[in-house]
């Protein structure tokens, strides 16, 4: 018999997944905001 799948497990996982790339990006953000405030604006979307 085959095991059942744990879709509430898949579920969470994907949800923190999510979380944390939401948290890194607004990480980015904040650092390219931050360093823009302080006239050091010559990187310019090298990033992406």
């Amino acid at each position: 018999m085959a095991r059942k799948p744990n879709y509430g497990y898949e579920k969470r996982q994907k949800e923190i997944a999510k979380k944390a790339k939401k948290d890194e990006k607004l990480k980015r953000r904040q650092e390219e905001k931050a360093l823009e405030e302080g006239g050091d604006a010559e990187t310019t979307q090298e990033e992406e």
